[in-house]
């Protein structure tokens, strides 16, 4: 094993929220095993890194191919959301860019009388958002309700359903969906 074990033993660590003596008590290892590991002072062997890894737990396979220096974008400011409007309403997409996405995040925005249009959407998986300022009348099948600041839904997105503004200022909505449709 590389040199690199103790800094990416601390590094997993410190990821997970583990001090030292806590990753310790749960390996069954002492304070001091863990310590020398971390400043590379000892190369611990298969078996010993194993034990120590069941401390968090983690496979020997995670350990070595987790990327801990993850170039994926995290935080997004509100200029890079990605917009998908059709021109009635905005759509803003959180996180657009991330391979391997399982969750749509919008930031919606209604402006009076603005919709979703005239055909339901029907898609897999299920839907969920809060309503942070205006009314939203929501339909979901034969089921119609108008929600404001505060109020949410949260339902099979395989029920025909569609968003209206029901107000007369603008309606804005944190949504998320999975699997992500777009």
């Amino acid at each position: 094993m590389s040199q690199k074990v103790g800094d990416r033993l601390k590094a997993v660590r410190t990821m997970y929220g583990l001090s030292q003596r806590e990753l310790a008590r749960r390996a069954g290892v002492t304070n001091s095993t863990i310590s020398t590991i971390e400043q590379n002072r000892v190369s611990p062997s298969v078996d010993s890194l194993a034990k120590v890894l069941a401390g968090i737990p983690m496979s020997l396979i995670n350990f070595f191919t987790i990327d801990l220096e993850n170039g994926e974008e995290i935080f997004f400011r509100k200029e890079e959301l990605v917009e998908l409007s059709d021109g009635t309403m905005s759509m803003r997409l959180v996180g657009a860019t991330r391979k391997d996405r399982n969750l749509r995040v919008l930031h919606e925005i209604y402006p009076p009388g603005g919709d979703t249009g005239d055909n339901l959407i029907v898609q897999k998986g299920e839907e969920a958002g809060v309503v942070v300022r205006g009314k939203l009348e929501v339909t979901v099948g034969e089921r119609v309700q108008v929600l404001g600041p505060g109020d949410a839904y949260y339902f099979n997105a395989e029920i025909p359903h569609r968003f209206r503004n029901a107000g007369d200022i603008e309606c804005e909505v944190v949504s998320a969906a999975t699997p992500p449709s777009y």
